[in-house]
């Protein structure tokens, strides 16, 4: 990607060939893929970017400075959308995304560290 537009709640990200316009209430979660980057949206929906999970990282950051951020980092390999966030099970190394509203659930694979670290986020006050 040789650059990427933004407004409040919506990310543009432009090649010379394509536009990829990435609503930031519908994407489930970022996932690394060495210098790239999937978006899965809750629909199912997916699109690969060219840029990297660090990019998405520092720029969703500077968005939501000062407010309560809708993303967050977990483990090297995503980012995901916190308000999806439906089950964290740390024995069996899953995280499951769903917005109760599409049929799709989502199911990834995390370090138990990391989801110990997810769940402190909620439950530490």
């Amino acid at each position: 990607m040789r650059h990427f537009k933004a407004s409040d709640t919506t990310l543009f990200f432009n090649t010379r060939d394509e536009m990829i316009k990435v609503k930031l209430d519908r994407v489930a979660y970022f996932e690394a893929d060495s210098n790239y980057c999937h978006v899965v949206f809750i629909n199912g929906a997916k699109a690969l970017l060219l840029t990297s999970l660090v990019n998405i990282e520092t720029f969703l950051a500077e968005r939501f400075r000062g407010d309560m951020p809708m993303f967050v980092r977990i483990g090297k390999k995503y980012i995901v959308n916190r308000q999806k966030i439906f089950q964290i099970n740390i024995p069996r190394q899953r995280l499951i995304l769903t917005d109760f509203v599409s049929a799709n659930v989502f199911e990834l694979s995390i370090s138990k560290e990391a989801l110990k670290n997810l769940k402190q986020l909620y439950t530490v006050n």
